[in-house]
């Protein structure tokens, strides 16, 4: 309850600032739909009573599937990278949609 509590949480609040106009606000709405993917993939193979896949130590009956975490970790290191270059092209992008052009049609620089 509580996780599914909190994907929508993540899910609503990236939605939200995914559809502002701040090209940072986008960036950060991403992340947090990224953020809710990464539980969905946990939850599906990874109960809490589960324990960790290491053969050494666990029986194969109380491990937990190791294929989500791999997805999990995977997720995470792409959104990572994406979360750097768009921060980076927020950076470089002065004119982020958020300032009013002159009436005369003309930039100002």
């Amino acid at each position: 309850m509580i996780l599914s509590v909190t994907v929508g949480v993540l899910v609503a609040g990236g939605t939200y600032l995914l559809l502002s106009r701040s090209m940072v606000r986008i960036v950060f709405g991403i992340t947090l739909l990224s953020h809710a993917a990464n539980f969905v993939l946990l939850s599906t193979g990874v109960p809490g009573w589960r324990a960790e896949p290491l053969s050494d130590i666990n029986s194969p009956e109380l491990m937990g599937d190791p294929l989500p975490m791999a997805f999990v970790l995977t997720a995470i290191v792409i959104t990572l990278a994406v979360t750097v270059v768009m921060l980076t092209l927020a950076v470089i992008g002065h004119n982020d949609d958020t300032h009013r052009m002159p009436s005369t049609g003309e930039s100002h620089t």
